[in-house]
């Protein structure tokens, strides 16, 4: 399921959801320019390698500090090809910008952050003796579900689920496609612990792990929402699908 509109508004031109997705463009763009030997090299020192940090022979070997925490940052801006780097970007650019407004950029930002680091910190637990490069902004994005399924808890989002070639498009309360993300990834993540190595190249406890950060920070970092800001998202996110049906039905009505 894919997020394409949510019902709350913002106002504040939303820099750091913006300036993730720009350093996240920049990185990609980077990469390939990259012949293969050095993106390995790159991937090495740059995204999370789990092995770098509980196996001290394939430190050594790669010439790897173990002490140096710089991936857990860094792989958040890294991906793996342009269908990695536009889904993770696409469900940022959706969610970010209300969250950010409701938070403002520097507890945006620490969330954000955190949340990422969480992802990572779950991910090695998880695979604790992998060699595999993890990267990708997905853990951190994880933490934008969560604490926009918790800040907004009466918001909707629309909804793409492709079904073959064709494109079905449905709405939803967000708690409940929050729920649903975060089930799926739990689910999957418990399917890579009982069969080790199949993990489809999906690092499902780094969504876990970001996720429930997101969750619990919001609740820390946002200021509590006072009455009429409550009121005026709960009356917008009720009279949201009725505004987007009416959309909906005038566009088909023209055509």
């Amino acid at each position: 399921m894919i997020p394409t509109h949510n019902s709350i508004a913002y106002s504040a031109t939303p820099v750091t959801t913006y300036g993730a997705i720009a350093l996240c463009v920049l990185a990609f763009g980077y990469q390939l320019t990259l012949g293969s030997p050095q993106v390995e090299r790159f991937l090495l020192d740059y995204a999370l390698v789990p092995a770098r940090y509980t196996d001290s022979a394939f430190a050594a070997k790669h010439g790897l500090d173990r002490t140096n925490l710089v991936p857990f940052l860094t792989s958040m801006f890294l991906h793996g090809g342009l269908l990695h780097i536009a889904s993770n970007l696409w469900v940022l650019w959706v969610l970010g910008p209300a969250l950010e407004d409701r938070l403002g950029v520097a507890r945006y930002v620490a969330l954000y952050v955190l949340a990422g680091f969480a992802a990572g910190l779950l991910h090695l637990v998880t695979n604790f003796s992998s060699t595999v490069p993890a990267l990708g902004a997905s853990g951190a994005i994880a933490g934008v579900i969560g604490a926009y399924a918790r800040r907004f808890p009466y918001a909707w989002v629309n909804l793409l689920q492709p079904v073959g070639i064709i494109p079905v498009f449905f709405m939803l309360p967000v708690m409940v496609f929050a729920g649903l993300w975060f089930l799926t990834q739990l689910v999957s993540g418990a399917g890579t612990l009982l069969m080790p190595g199949q993990t489809g190249g999906v690092a499902w406890w780094a969504h876990v792990g970001g996720f429930l950060a997101g969750w619990f920070l919001v609740g820390r970092l946002a200021q509590p929402a006072g009455p009429a800001e409550q009121a005026r998202d709960a009356a917008d996110s009720l009279m949201w699908p009725w505004h987007w049906w009416s959309r909906w039905m005038g566009w088909w009505w023209r055509r």
